[in-house]
C-alpha cells in the first residue's frame, strides 16, 4: 500500500462514484474530490492546441466504437476492434506515415499491420526490436542469462527502434508486442506519440487480461503466492 492519502482508485467501492457522475461521492482517497490541483494543471496542459486536437480525437474515437448510442436505456454495443480504431483514429488526425516498432517474435502480426496499414492509404515504416544485431554481452549479460544458454543472441534494442523512428519523422507510432521494459524504453525514447495494438504475453497468446480473469482458479498462485 501506498501513503495515506496516496489514490486508490482501483480499490473504490463506492457505487455512484465522483468520477463518473456530478451527485457521486467518493472514498477518503479519491483524487476527484481531492486532488483538484492535479486536476486544475492537467487542464491547463490540454489547452496547448496540438494536445487538445488529439485528446478530442480520441474522445470522438471512443464514442465512435459503439453502436446504438441514442438508445434509452442505453445497453453497450461495441462494434470496432482496435486495429479499426488504430485506422480511424489516424486518419481523424491527418497522420499519413505510420511507425511500426514489433517484437521479432510477431513478425508475421507485424507484416499483416503493417500490408492493413498500406491498404488504407498509409505509409509505414516498420523496425524490429533486435535491430543493429548488438549482441547481449553490450549489456554485460552473461552466457547463463540468455534465452539460449550457448548461443549468440542479439539483444533487442528499443531505444534504436525509437531513433529509427524519430529520423523516418513518424506522424504516429504503434507497438507490437515488445517486452516489459523494453516498450517503456520507446516510450521514454520516441519522438512522436505512441500507442500499443499488442501487449506480449508468451503465455496467454498476448492476452495478459485473461490472467486476471482466472485469478480465482487457475492463476490463483497470482494472488496466492
Amino acid at each position: 500500500m501506498g501513503k495515506k492519502d496516496d489514490p486508490q482508485c482501483a480499490l473504490c467501492s463506492v457505487d455512484s462514484r465522483a468520477c463518473f457522475s456530478k451527485e457521486g461521492k467518493g472514498p477518503a482517497f479519491c483524487p476527484t474530490l481531492n486532488r483538484g490541483g492535479e486536476t486544475e494543471r492537467a487542464l491547463k496542459k490540454y489547452q496547448a492546441s496540438k494536445t487538445k486536437d488529439f485528446a478530442r480525437a480520441a474522445s470522438l474515437q471512443e464514442a465512435e466504437c459503439y453502436a446504438d448510442r441514442d438508445a434509452h436505456p442505453h445497453v453497450l454495443r461495441p462494434t470496432k476492434t482496435r486495429v479499426e480504431e488504430i485506422i480511424e483514429f489516424s486518419k481523424k488526425m491527418g497522420y499519413k506515415k505510420i511507425g511500426v516498432a514489433f517484437c521479432g517474435g510477431l513478425f508475421s502480426e507485424a507484416n499483416t499491420f503493417v500490408r492493413i496499414l498500406e491498404k488504407n492509404g498509409f505509409e509505414a515504416v516498420s523496425v524490429c526490436c533486435k535491430v543493429g544485431g548488438v549482441p547481449k554481452e553490450f549489456l554485460g549479460l552473461e552466457d547463463k542469462e540468455k534465452i539460449r544458454i550457448g548461443s549468440y543472441e542479439t539483444m533487442c534494442n528499443p531505444i534504436t527502434q525509437a531513433e529509427v523512428l524519430n529520423r523516418a519523422k513518424t506522424d504516429f507510432n504503434v507497438l507490437i508486442g515488445l517486452c516489459v521494459g523494453h516498450d517503456s524504453l520507446f516510450f521514454k525514447h520516441a519522438k512522436g506519440l505512441t500507442t500499443v495494438l499488442v501487449t506480449k504475453d508468451r503465455v496467454l497468446g498476448h492476452n495478459p487480461v485473461a490472467a486476471l480473469y482466472g485469478v480465482k482458479v487457475y492463476f490463483q498462485r497470482l494472488i496466492k503466492p
